[in-house]
């Protein structure tokens, strides 16, 4: 595990991360670095408790909405894919109780 020094918005923050896993990590902080700066640039959230939330929702968002690869599930949003799964589950539960 290695220590890497990242600025979020303006603040400090030491994370810990897996050498392997270092460079996803820079990646994923400058995204989400980027898109809070944004909102706080739109000057209509103010607070970096209300930015951060707001920047974790768009970036749920880009998840879920984020196209599955090529392949038999191809083309398929993430988040359908997790919702199909939960309707599954719920019918075997169903089927399983009675």
């Amino acid at each position: 595990m290695e220590r890497v020094d990242v600025t979020i918005l303006g603040r400090e923050y030491s994370l810990v991360c897996a050498a392997s896993e270092r460079e996803s990590l820079l990646a994923a902080v400058k995204h989400a670095d980027r898109l809070m700066g944004s909102i706080h640039a739109s000057g209509k959230i103010s607070g970096n408790e209300r930015i951060a939330v707001m920047a974790a929702i768009a970036i749920a968002g880009e998840l879920l909405t984020m196209k599955a690869p090529d392949g038999p599930l191809g083309g398929l949003a993430i988040g359908d894919f997790k919702r199909k799964i939960e309707d599954m589950n719920t019918m075997i539960d169903g089927v399983l109780n009675s």
